[in-house]
């Protein structure tokens, strides 16, 4: 691993210095082109799922409903998070490229960090369509209208930029009194606050973005499915329990898929568990790269209409070209 200086201040604390050093999968640094393959297959595999989502949800009018909405929002946060990520991972896998220049490290960060509070959201935002859809079917359709969806929409793109637009800047100039090396083949912004010195005020805020973004979401989330639960009991009928634990399925799995590795990862770091580094990057990778690659699969095979509306607009291509 290359060698890391940092710029000492008067008061023994040390600058943002040019680079911020990454730490690949441990024992694959000495051959690191191998597993290229496995990361641009995944990379191919969620742009492509992904794309097929948002392709399908813009040319069918018939989705053009609330849940096909988050859906379609859901797909551009899991592209835009494997995009994100990409660069420093395919750097390490290549070239085996540990230094990354500061102002890189930083726009890594906030991209990374919106698109993950974006996903955070959208499921919010889904289960909250999941729970009213369930719990109030008769006025679903004036609970949810075009106006409130825009709505939606909206708040959540201001969260996602208004919470993390401050972040890079308060990084960039926070006072460091620990050498810049990170944990993880990305930059996370947890991960660089922690380098700050004592009392940095930004660590602060980074810490409260976390928490209000990332820590609030499961649980409203989880009590929607409470809700949820509930109503289902009441159900007389085990056929329409089964139809509406169907039309959940999907996105309990995209849930559980995005928030217990999460889950996990942060009781390693906050209760110091020791377990191997290559077992926290492996479960740092499933955390970022996995939901990408899963959630369209989920979606086509658990959700009817998407999977036929897939099929028919490819077989209307074949019968085309034929």
């Amino acid at each position: 691993m290359s060698t890391f200086r940092t710029q000492a201040t008067p008061n023994g604390s040390t600058s943002m210095a040019p680079t911020f050093l990454l730490v690949g999968m441990p024992g694959l640094s000495a051959v690191p082109s191998w597993w290229t393959i496995p990361l641009i297959t995944v990379y191919f595999l969620s742009v492509s799922g992904n794309g097929t989502i948002l392709w399908i949800i813009a040319l069918e009018p018939n989705l053009h409903r609330p849940m096909y909405f988050f859906l379609f929002l859901l797909s551009v946060s899991d592209v835009g998070l494997a995009s994100t990520l990409m660069p420093t991972l395919l750097g390490l896998a290549l070239a085996d490229a540990h230094a990354v220049p500061a102002s890189a490290c930083l726009l890594q960060m906030f991209f990374v960090h919106v698109f993950s509070v974006m996903e955070s959201s959208v499921l919010l935002a889904m289960a909250v369509d999941r729970a009213l859809a369930i719990c109030r079917p008769l006025h679903y359709p004036t609970l949810l209208t075009n106006g409130d969806i825009n709505k939606i929409g909206l708040a959540i793109a201001s969260q996602c930029l208004g919470l993390h637009l401050p972040l890079p800047f308060l990084l960039a100039h926070m006072p460091y009194c620990h050498p810049q090396v990170l944990t993880h083949s990305y930059c996370l912004h947890p991960d660089m606050a922690r380098l700050a010195c004592p009392g940095a005020w930004g660590a602060v805020y980074s810490f409260f973005v976390v928490l209000s973004a990332m820590g609030l979401d499961p649980l409203i989330i989880f009590f929607s499915y409470g809700l949820i639960g509930r109503v289902l009991q009441s159900l007389g009928s085990s056929e329409d329990r089964w139809k509406a634990c169907q039309t959940c399925a999907a996105h309990l799995s995209a849930v559980l898929l995005f928030y217990v590795p999460m889950i996990l990862l942060a009781l390693i770091d906050r209760l110091r568990v020791p377990i191997p580094q290559p077992a926290h990057t492996l479960l740092s990778y499933v955390h970022f790269l996995l939901p990408p690659l899963v959630n369209p699969i989920l979606y086509s095979v658990k959700m009817k209409e998407i999977r036929e509306r897939i099929i028919k607009r490819l077989y209307s291509r074949k019968v085309g070209c034929a």
